[in-house]
């Protein structure tokens, strides 16, 4: 039994209070229920119906499927509210559309229609390519290939500062910042030593023009892939570029053969110096050699001279004969000087000996006369 049951109302009350809730006792539960049952059916538009509810005394009953309803929505609404964020990435907590703040990776939750939630992917790297034809500083035309890398630092940014898709914000940065780099350099250094240079200027002009435009990005690697000449005049370039190593290399090669022959030169040159030197001085040494020797033989040409004579002239004799192929001889008790020709004797020694056909020359003997006397050879050495 209730302890509001009107039989028994008095005694059954467990603050001995008597049906009087103004003397300080507490409310009853079932009454304020009913009372906020009706108020939220007269603000959902069901009437106030409180004289039938009353008479028919199910005011509580139907109030229950309601509440019951009500608490499960709650419910769903509420796990609704859960959501995870990757380790790569971060979430970005929006409310009412304005930021609110940077969910971290892990299960988080907000609240369903009130809040938003953007996921954002911070670590994987992005990538894109592009080609076409651009204009370089001496006005020729070169083809390229290029590739940009990058990830996003700021999801807030990201997300508020960007328009249109990351990819073709990146694109167009891109190719302005490909254009302005190849458009201060001529077309043999974009083609040939100049392709890291020139990809880490574009990414750094890259970085700058997504900086100032707040995007979030940050720009890990700028490649130049591929820079030529385009196809219709590509055999010409190459042609030219053939010639041009050519050209270097020929001037290499005459570079190497200065360098090898100018040192041999400079060496010759003063070795013959030194010999010149050399010579000089021993024919100022032999000079006064020989004037000194002339000094002393005239001294001693004085003091015998036929006797010197005698000398000179034996000394002149054996100086000549001494280099000639022929041998005097002289034969005691006789008229005349015989003499051997050591070079025919020489000759006639290497033939073989199958050519026994031939005639040996016979060589001199004592009887074959050259005109030589020895009275005509002691006439002149009196002389």
């Amino acid at each position: 039994m209730a302890w509001n049951d009107p039989d028994d109302n008095k005694n059954r009350d467990p603050w001995n209070n008597g049906g009087n809730r103004g003397n300080g006792g507490p409310p009853d539960l079932d009454e304020l229920l009913k009372k906020w049952t009706e108020k939220l059916k007269g603000f959902l538009g069901g009437g106030n119906g409180s004289g039938d509810n009353n008479a028919n005394g199910g005011s509580g009953a139907g109030s229950l499927p309601i509440i019951f309803v009500l608490a499960a929505a709650l419910v769903v609404w509420a796990l609704s509210g859960f959501y995870t964020i990757d380790q790569s990435g971060r979430g970005v907590v929006l409310q009412f559309g304005k930021f609110k703040e940077i969910a971290m990776p892990g299960l988080n939750w907000h609240p369903r229609f009130i809040q938003t939630v953007e996921k954002v992917n911070t670590q994987t790297n992005r990538e894109i390519l592009d080609n076409g034809k651009m204009l370089t500083e001496d006005e020729n035309i070169v083809d390229i290939q290029f590739g940009v890398q990058y990830v996003v630092k700021n999801p807030t940014d990201f997300i508020f500062n960007l328009r249109e898709n990351d990819r073709i914000s990146v694109l167009q940065a891109s190719q302005s910042a490909i254009r302005q780099v190849i458009g201060k350099n001529e077309f043999e250094y974009v083609t040939t030593t100049g392709r890291n240079d020139i990809a880490d200027k574009a990414g750094q002009l890259l970085q700058e023009i997504l900086d100032g435009y707040k995007s979030g990005i940050t720009v890990n690697q700028f490649n130049l892939t591929y820079a030529e000449a385009p196809e219709q005049v590509r055999d010409a370039f190459n042609d030219a570029i053939k010639a041009r190593e050519d050209k270097e290399r020929y001037i290499n090669e005459a570079q190497a053969y200065s360098n090898e022959i100018i040192p041999l030169a400079r060496g010759q040159a003063k070795r013959q110096v030194e010999e010149a030197k050399a010579y000089k001085v021993s024919v100022v040494k032999r000079s006064e050699g020989e004037a000194d020797r002339f000094n002393k033989l005239y001294t001693e040409y004085r003091k015998a001279p036929e006797v010197t004579r005698e000398r000179l002239y034996l000394d002149a004799v054996e100086s000549v004969l001494s280099n000639t192929t022929k041998i005097m001889m002289d034969v005691d008790g006789g008229n005349n000087i015989m003499y051997l020709p050591l070079d025919q004797i020489m000759s006639n020694a290497g033939i073989k000996a199958g050519s026994s056909s031939r005639s040996s020359q016979p060589l001199p003997t004592s009887d074959q006369s050259f005109g030589v006397g020895r009275d005509s050879l002691r006439t002149r050495e009196s002389r």
